[in-house]
């Protein structure tokens, strides 16, 4: 073995220890998230009872039944259950090298597997227990088989022994693995059609400019023989994927503009997850810098090899084309487009690659220009990709929805006649990994079918039956879309509070008590709102107990600015021991929407801490403006309203 393949090989271990650390780095650290819980679930069920469940699903069973052997071997820790991915992750960087070798030379499979290793794209999926770190794998894989198929020289015969053949069996056994991971792969084995045209363009080109011939007939033979196979071993489940990809409705957005998502998307493609133009001001080189990958350096010269070249470009523009026409775009569904950062980073080697050969056409010095700014443009690259694993890893924008805090803080007040809201069900799975506690836990709306009169009355029913409920909010405008949920609990009982863990909501509600206090106000806040009269259930409380208060507003006039309630415990020196911030009706129903001369009847609770002195307390309340917390509206000469006077025993 020559000294420079040793250097390449050497290169090579080094890189997949770097992409091993980058991806082992902190897995475990965040908390599951939902499509996560639901991974674990599946991973639980028999494997007839997995593809059942994926039969309803927009995914096929295959990630599933791989996930599930995983589990008996590995556990069930989030690090377990998101090393398949990791693991995926690493074999793919390996089939990106031995591909861009393949395809050019070891400089530019080293290159294509470091911009694979440090894109935070890539490294995101492969830290989180979904099938895309292995769609990618599938697709790197299926690809370096077919251009196994396309260079190897044919056998005498098409027999199986033969390199073309056994290339094809693969080819076949990764291409069925792609399909059965996710249906998104479609868009891999177009990009295979594609280079198979290309490929027998180059021949036609070449025996038309006097290049001689070369047989044909065996790599088409090896190709056909790959695809019928795939047919094969996929056909059990092609109606199941029919049925789910002519049906499934599209998530995508299409009120974004294209030119926005190709930007998004290329970023990610480029950089990864973590990329803001803003970052990095030398994008502007990137176009030229992608553009010399079609470069014809020497070897392009004597040989039919261009399609090669072309191999990254159609790898990325088809299935991000297809995936644009299809009105695909929202950021969520770009996962979809994961395998083309693998043609990402090939096509950036490639560029390199040809810029650093063609330069050896000049006579020195001139060869050392090109070669010192693709070398410098290659380490700013290297740079921006670097720098963008920090916040991946720690940026709360990154960071998954934490079911695993949103348990720990249930569990630590759950009381008896405390019940658990999920609203959405497909919150179910990732909660109850978590969950070990007694407290009954409801998902809504009820079943897939669930109308609202059914949601009103299961919410009704939890009013009736439990003292208090959490409720978890997530995707609530897809499931409870006239927040049927939400609003019974903010209209008729009385809300304590809530939190955000990401992109869920863990709000805290208490069911109304009597209010023997009650009192007309008539005070005016600002020019338009009056609070005609409040109410309370009691002035006596003990540490720990729930002050609820039910504030009836008016207007005038339809304000044009949201104000947000505030109701703050005082004590004897002024200082806050207690507050309650919300927009009226839980934010259901703002101030922009009230209409003149109706009532507002607006609930709050106020948690009296459990470690709060005995004593008197002054609650008072106020409204101030959602934007600038520092303008209050002013009432009876002042910036706050007095209510009453709370004591604390």
């Amino acid at each position: 073995m020559s000294q420079r393949l040793i250097t390449h090989y050497s290169s090579l271990v080094t890189l997949l220890l770097l992409a091993a650390a980058v991806r082992f780095h902190l897995l475990g650290a965040q908390s599951l998230w939902n499509d996560e819980g639901n991974s674990y679930v599946q991973a639980t069920r028999s494997f007839a009872d997995i593809a059942a469940h994926a039969a309803r699903d927009i995914h096929p069973p295959g990630y599933y039944w791989l996930l599930a052997l995983w589990r008996l071997l590995a556990g069930e820790t989030e690090f377990a259950l998101r090393a398949l991915s990791a693991f995926a992750s690493l074999l793919t960087i390996a089939f990106t090298y031995a591909l861009g070798r393949r395809l050019f030379s070891p400089l530019a499979g080293i290159l294509a597997a470091l911009f694979v290793t440090l894109n935070t794209f890539n490294v995101h999926y492969a830290q989180e227990a979904r099938m895309y770190a292995l769609l990618a794998l599938w697709a790197a894989a299926s690809l370096w088989a077919l251009v196994g198929i396309l260079t190897s020289p044919p056998a005498p015969l098409p027999t199986w022994r033969g390199a073309k053949m056994q290339y094809a069996l693969i080819l076949a056994i990764f291409n069925a693995a792609g399909l059965w991971t996710q249906y998104a792969y479609a868009f891999v084995m177009a990009v295979q059609g594609v280079m198979v045209v290309l490929w027998l363009l180059a021949d036609v080109i070449g025996r038309l400019a006097g290049r001689g011939a070369r047989p044909c007939a065996p790599a088409l033979i090896a190709c056909f023989g790959a695809n019928l196979l795939t047919l094969a071993l996929y056909l059990p489940w092609l109606p199941a994927a029919y049925g789910q990809v002519t049906t499934w409705p599209n998530t995508g957005d299409p009120s974004i503009p294209i030119g926005f998502a190709t930007g998004v998307i290329v970023g990610w493609l480029i950089f990864g997850v973590t990329y803001t133009s803003a970052n990095f001001s030398a994008t502007a080189f990137l176009p030229v810098f992608l553009l010399a990958a079609v470069i014809p350096v020497s070897t392009y010269k004597r040989e039919r090899i261009w399609w090669r070249a072309l191999l990254p470009v159609v790898w990325v523009l088809l299935p991000v084309g297809l995936f644009l026409a299809l009105g695909l775009f929202r950021e969520g569904n770009i996962k979809l487009l994961l395998p083309a950062q693998v043609g990402m980073a090939l096509w950036m080697a490639r560029s390199v690659d040809a810029i650093w050969g063609a330069a050896g056409d000049f006579q020195p010095p001139l060869r050392y220009v090109p070669r010192l700014l693709v070398a410098l443009a290659t380490a700013a690259v290297i740079g921006e990709l670097w720098s963008g694993l920090q916040p991946l890893y720690h940026h709360p924008a990154f960071q998954r929805d934490d079911y695993r805090s949103i348990v720990r803080d249930i569990t630590a007040g759950l009381r008896p006649g405390d019940a658990i809201i999920l609203d959405a069900p497909n919150q179910e799975e990732v909660f109850r990994y978590y969950y070990r506690s007694n407290a009954p836990v409801f998902t809504l709306p009820p079943g897939l079918g669930g109308n609202d009169a059914e949601t009103l009355n299961a919410v009704h029913e939890v009013i009736a039956q439990y003292d208090r409920v959490y409720a978890i909010f997530w995707g609530e405008t897809e499931r409870d879309p006239n927040r049927i949920v939400e609003g019974a609990l903010d209209t008729e009982t009385f809300a304590i509070g809530d939190t955000w863990y990401g992109d869920v909501r863990l709000a805290r509600y208490v069911m109304p008590a009597d209010m023997p206090i009650t009192r007309d106000s008539g005070a005016r806040f600002g020019e338009h709102i009056t609070l005609e009269r409040y109410a309370l259930n009691a002035d006596t409380l003990q540490p720990g107990d729930t002050l609820q208060v039910r504030l009836d507003w008016r207007t005038d006039e339809i304000p044009t600015t949201r104000y947000k309630v505030f109701l703050h415990l005082l004590n004897a020196d002024g200082a806050l021991v207690a507050q309650r911030d919300s927009e009226p009706g839980g934010g259901l129903a703002l101030t922009t929407t009230w209409t003149p001369d109706t009532l507002v009847e607006d609930h709050h609770a106020l948690v009296i801490p459990p470690d709060l002195f005995p004593g008197e307390y002054t609650l008072i309340a106020g409204l101030y403006n959602i934007d600038n917390p520092q303008e209050r509206l002013p009432v009876n000469g002042g910036a706050f309203l007095t209510l009453a006077t709370v004591r604390v025993e």
